[in-house]
């Protein structure tokens, strides 16, 4: 008696759920439905992938390689170690508008930032603006934890300390004189990473929360006066230090570093002569890496991408074939039956 109470006190409630008996819809997949369908999904496909390639194919790329291990390239003399403070030039020149908005990239070879031990190698409630951890960082930070001194560094890590710092300034060639081409660097990290990911300390002047520490070891100035020239793109917020810290995937990789979008140069850069100076600062010959600039415009599918264009018509071509097959199998197995 106390079993069947037992029993009934855990069988579930007589309902149409509890007891799987609610109204379902199982599809018949027919070839009537499937051959058809699949046309259809290869059509649209096949539409998408010729929307993508054209659009792609008319998006406009210029790069230029300045890694400077050629002995005719103007940055070999950057190469040696030894050079401090050097500048090389690179010339271009347009034979027609490159039409804007124009996004000057700096690009990275056999770099690999998706390796685990370089991504973690950070201190995330210390790049939060959390004080206290300034003076502790965590051990992840190590080798760049601390400098020789047992100072705290600030902002710790190897993701931090490698951050690109060659710098540039493009010329326009116009009669002999140079006209500078205005770079607009605001916004260009993510929203995400700007308003919600880094915090700087709510310490003011900023210079202050940095007190008792010191700068990673390979910067040239620390982190709150990264830009000398506008105090808001200073501290952890900086959009050039945020576009670093963003990781990319592949090692082969590009990273925005300026928009080009303001005065003469609104609609694009003109056709004529161009002169691209460079500050280089940054290491690469060591792990067999490779520098380049890249000046690129936008469409409404984003940069140039050929690949989706090609998946899609791929997958598109595929549905057809398949869908020509299935009805020539049901045409020789299946009609003969239905006489």
């Amino acid at each position: 008696m106390v079993k069947e109470e037992l029993s009934s006190a855990n069988r579930p409630d007589n309902t149409a759920f509890t007891q799987q008996r609610l109204p379902a819809w199982q599809p018949i997949l027919s070839a009537g439905i499937i051959i058809p369908g699949f046309v259809l999904i290869g059509l649209a496909f096949i539409g998408i992938g010729v929307a993508l390639f054209v659009t792609s194919q008319n998006i406009t790329v210029l790069e230029r390689d300045y890694t400077g291990i050629e002995t005719d390239s103007s940055c070999f003399k950057c190469t040696d170690p030894d050079v401090k403070n050097c500048k090389c030039t690179v010339n271009i020149n347009l034979d027609q508008l490159f039409e804007g908005p124009v996004f000057f990239y700096y690009g990275l070879t056999n770099y690999f930032q998706n390796y685990r031990r370089y991504g973690v190698s950070r201190d995330d409630s210390q790049l939060s603006g959390h004080r206290e951890n300034f003076l502790d960082p965590i051990e992840d930070c190590a080798p760049y934890q601390y400098d020789a001194n047992k100072k705290p560094i600030v902002p710790c890590g190897l993701l931090a300390n490698s951050m690109f710092n060659d710098t540039f300034r493009l010329y326009q060639i116009i009669k002999g004189t140079k006209k500078l081409v205005p770079f607009d660097g605001k916004g260009i990290a993510w929203w995400t990473d700007y308003n919600v990911k880094y915090r700087n300390p709510s310490i003011t002047p900023l210079k202050d929360a940095f007190n008792g520490t010191v700068k990673p070891l390979f910067w040239s100035r620390p982190a709150y006066e990264l830009d000398p020239t506008d105090p808001a793109n200073n501290g952890f917020i900086n959009q050039d230090f945020l576009v670093w810290m963003r990781r990319a995937a592949l090692p082969d990789f590009r990273k925005l570093y300026r928009r080009i979008t303001e005065g003469d140069y609104a609609a694009g850069l003109p056709a004529g002569n161009y002169s691209l100076e460079i500050e280089y600062n940054y290491p690469v010959v060591g792990f067999n890496g490779r520098k380049k600039v890249v000046f690129s415009n936008v469409s409404w599918m984003g940069g140039k991408n050929q690949f989706l264009g090609i998946a899609y018509l791929v997958i598109g071509s595929l549905c057809v074939v398949m869908s020509l097959v299935m009805l020539i199998v049901y045409a020789k197995f299946k009609f003969p039956d239905e006489e």
